[in-house]
């Protein structure tokens, strides 16, 4: 059993290992650098590839296979908020023009769930089942107000080791973020970035997070702030949704 375990943990490190990379690799430096025999790696990844977890290249390099992503699709499908959100962002996405993200948390992660793509140009914008910080992010701020056991500011500064975080300045976006029923990232984690996020509540108990994303000079010229109580309104659509699917 122990060796079937370590035998699906290798394999994972694989399937992460590529997803991160970005684009094909082989298998010796696949084996480099998970500190994996060559031998273990070819073995495993053929194993995968049989199930369309990953493809093969001309150059026998691998990357992430549409059979992995047919089984991320089948999990979105079956996300309540997700199937809720496709119903109301498509409208308000045709209205302002730029692109709308659906985040939620697992295992005290914050993770993109959906997105709506926008006709505004975004240099670099997470993807769908990336992870999104919660240290300097509208939706990290709407987590730690809605959600403190989970996300209280002092155990997020806490897990912040690149930069010095002041558990009292999380704590103040936290405040803001719960007072006006929404929150703001004004190139706090992206340089050039800036979002209006919003809660969307179930049942008394935050679910997730809706955020409209621009380049911070297209959403100074749309109303910057002035936008929050449409982003509001599409989160409080998703949540009257949701609220009859869970019912």
């Amino acid at each position: 059993m122990e060796q079937t375990a370590t035998t699906v943990e290798k394999a994972l490190d694989l399937l992460f290992h590529l997803h991160d990379a970005g684009s094909a690799v082989g298998v010796s430096a696949l084996g480099r650098e998970l500190d994996l025999p060559k031998s273990s790696v070819h073995r495993l990844l053929g194993a995968m590839a049989r199930k369309g977890i990953v493809d093969r290249d001309e150059r026998s390099r691998y990357r992430p296979g549409t059979g992995l992503l047919a089984l991320g699709l089948g999990v979105l499908d079956r996300e309540p908020i997700v199937v809720c959100a496709r119903a109301v962002l498509p409208e308000f996405v045709e209205e302002i023009g730029e692109t709308m993200f659906l985040v939620g948390h697992r295992a005290r992660k914050l993770i993109v769930l959906d997105k709506c793509e926008g006709r505004g140009l975004l240099r670099a914008t997470p993807t769908i089942g990336s992870e999104v910080p919660v240290h300097c992010t509208g939706a990290g701020a709407l987590f730690m107000a809605h959600a403190p056991d989970e996300f209280s500011p002092a155990a997020v500064a806490a897990e912040v080791q690149s930069a010095a975080v002041d558990p009292a300045y999380l704590q103040s976006r936290a405040d803001d973020a719960l007072a006006q029923g929404w929150s703001e990232n004004f190139e706090l984690w992206q340089p050039g970035l800036a979002v209006l996020a919003a809660p969307i509540i179930v049942r008394q108990q935050l679910r997730a997070v809706v955020a409209l994303a621009a380049s911070a000079p297209r959403l100074t010229n749309l109303g910057g702030k002035a936008l929050a109580p449409r982003v509001v309104a599409a989160a409080q659509q998703i949540s009257d949704r949701a609220s009859g699917a869970m019912s």
